[in-house]
């Protein structure tokens, strides 16, 4: 999780393209970060994580260099949970923006108030990934403007001084940005949703969903865990949300999904024939 993953080629074209969605300031970039995601975030002992830790406590794998001791071996030692995890290029930009390069080993003063600014930053660069997504959705140009305005609102937060991004509040801005991403939805979905079931918040752990239609449909925030979707038609579904740790998703077609993460795709389960969005990498644990 602390160095920075080569990044692979796209395979797959997208149902609708996406037009201008350059999203390359929100991928993580370990190389230019303090590792704060191995400090500054909790580790609880479960199937993710062989050992707890406190936050504001460095991983005992995290070197001198920031770079991770284990980093080839996560999933082997037990680390599975750093693996899927994405900071949206929060950590970067926390690192070399917020704090202008100086670490919290050689500034230790400003340790704390680092690792309190990480994890909204997080937030806030997650947002981005979902607007940035929403206006280079052709369906979403009704709304366009307003996308836009989200957008630069969200993106002069995570410029603000240390003091200023603690102090955001997040969960006030998020729920307005919700409202954008709901109609941007309902945009790009309209043409195919015609009367499937919505399966927002749905409880589908375990589900046997293999080979199913699910083009249109919205999985927003529900439970996938360990679901059968193998060879499922996921085209413009809304996934924003949805938990896929440990879905099955050989064969099955996400091109053209809505807001899925790169951390989404990690906690799942996949092989060659998968077709992801382009924005997004196959995993290396993926047989």
């Amino acid at each position: 999780m602390s160095e920075k993953q080569p990044r692979q080629p796209s395979r797959e074209r997208q149902l609708l393209p996406l037009v201008g969605d350059d999203r390359q300031e929100l991928r993580a970039d370990c190389g230019s970060c303090f590792g704060l995601c191995c400090v500054a975030l909790t580790f609880a002992k479960s199937s993710d994580f062989p050992v707890d830790k406190a936050a504001g406590t460095p991983c005992a794998n995290l070197r001198q260099d920031f770079s991770c001791g284990i980093h080839q071996d996560l999933r082997q030692k037990g680390f599975s949970g750093c693996t899927v995890y994405d900071c949206f290029g929060a950590g970067q930009k926390v690192s070399q923006s917020t704090y202008g390069g100086t670490d919290w080993r050689r500034d230790p003063d400003s340790a704390r108030q680092m690792f309190d600014v990480f994890p909204v930053m997080r937030q806030l660069h997650e947002l981005l990934w979902y607007l940035t997504e929403a206006i280079a959705l052709p369906e979403a140009r009704p709304i366009g403007a307003e996308l836009r305005r989200a957008l630069d609102r969200t993106e002069g937060l995570t410029r603000g001084t240390p003091a200023e991004v603690a102090g955001t509040d997040v969960a006030a801005h998020r729920e307005d940005v919700s409202v954008l991403l709901l109609r941007t939805s309902e945009l790009a979905r309209a043409d195919i949703r015609r009367k499937k079931k919505d399966r927002r918040g749905a409880d589908l752990f375990g589900a046997r969903l293999k080979g199913a239609d699910l083009r249109g449909v919205t999985l927003r925030g529900a439970y996938l865990i360990a679901a059968d979707l193998r060879g499922a038609d996921l085209r413009r579904a809304d996934l924003i949300g949805a938990d896929f740790r440990d879905a099955d998703l050989r064969g099955a077609d996400l091109t053209g999904s809505i807001f899925l993460t790169q951390s989404q795709v990690n906690a799942a389960k996949g092989d060659a024939a998968t077709k992801l969005p382009q924005a997004l990498a196959r995993p290396a644990h993926w047989s």
